[in-house]
C-alpha cells in the first residue's frame, strides 16, 4: 500500500538522496535548504505559516509495506511578489520581408520577462528509479494529490498556477542553452545559477540584456531547446496539458524550458474535489479516487476505491486505518476517471517532469 503524507524531518536525509538524482531549484540537493523547507512545510499544512508568502507544501509517498520514501512533491502558493519577481524569457516572433528580394524570414526573440503577482506554483515531483514505470503510476499520483490538496485550500493559493517543466540536460548536468546565452551575461555555471536563485534573483534582471535577443544567432543545439522538455519529461508534459496547462510563450532563463499555466478554478480535478464524511464499510466501491484526512495539521492521502451515498462516502477498512480515518471523520476526495493516477503509464513516472 502507498500513503502520500506530508514530509517530516525524519524524511529529510531520503530527500536529500532523492534531491541529488535530478537538478531541481525547487528541491536542491543542500541538507540546510531541505530541512528548512521541511520547517515551512509543517507550519504550512498546520496553518501558521507567518504570510502566504512562506506556504510551501511538501508531500512525501510512502510504501507502507517497507516503511521507505520513494518519492516526493510540493506545491508553493505564492512564487513571486513585489519586489522578488519571478523571472521569464518572452519567446516572440518577428516577421521581416524584404520587397526587392520577395523574401522574408521569420525570427524568434527572447527578451526577460518579470511577473510579481504571485502565482502559485507546483513543483519537485522525484520518484525513486525503482518505482517509475509500474503500473500503480505512482509518479502520477504524487503529480495528482497536489490538485487534490487545492481544491479543498482553495484559500491559500492563487487564481493562476505555474509549471517549470525540466529543460534536456547534459549526463554533466550542463544546459547547451545556458552555455551559448545566459553564461554570457552571468558569469556561472548553470548549477551555480540555478542554486544562487535559492538566495536572491536580483542578478538574472540585473545582469540580463533587457533587449530583444534574436535566437538566429545562437548554434541550433542551444536554439532547438527553447521551449522543449527532455523525453522523459513529454508525458508529464501532456499529462499537465491535459488538466488545461498551457504554454503562453515563457521558457526558464536559464535552461529555456516552458513554464505551463492554468487557471486554478478550471483544473478538472480541483473542481471536482470536495470534503465528505466518511461512513460505514459497504458491500461495493464503484468509484475510485484520492481520499485524504487533515487532522490537526497532520495530511495524509490514499489512492482507493469508494462508494458514494450522498455526503457520505465508504472505503475499504484496511485503507481507512492506514489513513487513520475513523467513521464520522470529515475526508477530502477527488474522483478520478479511469487511467488518471492509476494503471495507465505516463511521463509523471520519471524523476524530474516538473522543477
Amino acid at each position: 500500500m502507498y500513503i502520500i503524507r506530508q514530509a517530516t524531518v525524519d524524511d529529510a536525509a531520503t530527500l536529500l538522496k532523492l534531491a541529488k538524482m535530478v537538478h531541481f531549484i525547487n528541491l536542491p540537493a543542500d541538507p540546510d535548504i531541505i530541512n528548512r523547507k521541511i520547517v515551512q512545510s509543517r507550519r504550512s499544512f498546520s496553518g501558521k505559516a507567518p504570510s502566504e508568502r512562506e506556504r510551501e507544501f511538501m508531500f512525501v509517498l510512502e510504501d507502507t509495506e517497507t516503511g521507505n520514501i520513494i518519492g516526493t512533491s510540493s506545491v508553493i502558493s505564492c512564487m513571486s511578489w513585489p519586489g522578488r519577481p519571478h523571472t521569464f524569457l518572452h519567446v516572440r516572433e518577428r516577421q521581416m520581408y524584404s520587397e526587392d528580394l520577395r523574401t522574408g524570414q521569420v525570427h524568434t526573440t527572447l527578451q526577460i520577462g518579470t511577473d510579481e503577482t504571485g502565482p502559485s506554483e507546483i513543483g519537485g515531483l522525484i520518484l525513486s528509479p525503482a518505482y517509475r514505470g509500474r503500473k500503480e503510476r505512482l509518479g502520477a499520483l504524487l503529480s495528482l494529490v497536489r490538485f487534490h490538496f487545492i481544491g479543498l485550500h482553495r484559500e491559500w493559493f492563487a487564481d493562476r498556477i505555474i509549471a517549470e517543466m525540466m529543460a534536456p540536460l547534459t549526463p554533466d548536468s550542463r544546459n547547451t542553452l545556458w552555455e551559448y546565452l545566459g553564461r554570457r551575461f552571468i558569469n556561472l555555471s548553470y548549477t551555480e545559477a540555478d542554486r544562487f536563485c535559492q538566495h536572491s534573483k536580483e542578478f538574472i534582471t540585473a545582469l540580463f540584456p533587457k533587449e530583444e535577443l534574436y535566437a538566429s544567432l545562437l548554434p541550433p543545439e542551444a536554439r532547438n531547446l527553447i521551449g522543449k522538455v527532455g523525453p522523459e519529461t513529454e508525458p508529464a508534459r501532456r499529462m499537465l496539458e491535459s488538466l488545461g496547462f498551457r504554454y503562453e510563450g515563457h521558457v526558464d532563463p536559464f535552461d529555456g524550458g516552458p513554464y505551463l499555466e492554468a487557471e486554478i478554478a478550471e483544473i478538472p480535478l480541483v473542481k471536482t474535489t470536495r470534503r465528505a464524511t466518511l461512513g460505514d464499510p459497504a458491500r461495493s466501491y464503484p468509484h475510485t479516487g484520492i481520499v485524504s484526512v487533515m487532522q490537526e495539521g497532520l495530511f495524509r492521502a490514499i489512492r482507493t476505491s469508494y462508494a458514494e451515498h450522498g455526503e457520505t462516502v465508504s472505503m475499504p477498512a484496511d485503507e481507512a486505518g492506514a489513513l487513520g480515518a475513523l467513521v464520522g471523520d470529515e475526508v477530502g476526495i477527488t474522483p478520478l476517471k479511469r487511467g488518471e493516477g492509476s494503471t495507465e503509464k505516463t511521463g509523471a513516472t520519471s524523476a524530474a517532469p516538473v522543477k
